[in-house]
């Protein structure tokens, strides 16, 4: 049980760390989630393991001996969809953008508190567990309501949204909890090989918050990555 909320749990955890003590520690707390719980100490032995294993979840320390992070998720994205979640001791939002666009989930920054590791994997748990079809059903989250079916948008009244508006926010809702590059934003809205993405989507996004967010200066729906993206939090009403 994680804050009054009913723990998800997985078949099979992979932690690819070649680190024991680090190893052993998100073993330890991640145990109540799964069944069981495999150990890699390289990139190699980490493909292998979740190639033979098919787990439900993968944490993927990126200073591994082998080879890099961004390889191994590569090469899983090949054939899984697990959420991967990726631990780093280093800081540059370049980083994190490589590993986003290779096909990770999520990326933590070493030292990182367990309690909040754990509910961010018992979240993305939780999102591999919910079936795209939900989706047909109006979602409601923090008084905003999104029919992606009917495209429509209401809080207290319909909210009138551009072309570009309503793709922008139907890309991150299907997302949602995942951050999304501005690269990987701008080929889904745009299809374009060319321009900024970066001032396309600062324009558009202060729009698109000025309409749905109750303070647009503060947003708690669609949070910014800096230097990254941008990802659709769903808010608790």
């Amino acid at each position: 049980m994680l804050h009054g909320v009913t723990a998800i749990r997985a078949d099979t955890i992979l932690v690819i760390d070649d680190e024991v003590q680090i190893r052993r520690a998100i073993v330890n707390a991640l145990r109540p989630l799964s069944d069981r719980m495999l150990e890699a100490s390289t990139g190699g032995e980490g493909i292998d393991l979740a190639a033979t294993a098919r787990p439900e979840l993968i944490v993927l320390d990126l200073g591994l001996p082998d080879m890099e992070g961004a390889a191994v998720c590569r090469e899983v994205r090949r054939w899984s969809s697990a959420p991967i979640v990726v631990l780093s001791a280093r800081h540059a939002e370049s980083e994190k953008v490589e590993l986003l666009t290779a096909g990770a989930d999520d990326y933590v920054t070493k030292p990182f508190s367990l309690v909040e590791f754990v509910a961010r994997v018992q979240a993305h748990l939780r999102r591999s567990r919910t079936p795209t079809q939900s989706l047909s059903q109006p979602v409601v989250f923090d008084g905003l309501t999104i029919d992606l079916v009917r495209r429509e948008v209401r809080r207290e009244g319909p909210i009138r949204l551009t072309r570009i508006e309503w793709s922008l926010l139907q890309t991150l809702l299907t997302h949602a909890g995942r951050t999304l590059t501005h690269q990987q934003l701008f080929d889904a809205v745009w299809a374009k090989s060319f321009g900024n993405p970066q001032q396309y989507l600062r324009v558009h996004m202060t729009n698109l918050r000025r309409k749905i967010e109750r303070e647009p200066a503060s947003p708690r729906l669609i949070v910014t990555d800096p230097g990254v993206g941008y990802r659709f939090e769903a808010v608790e009403p």
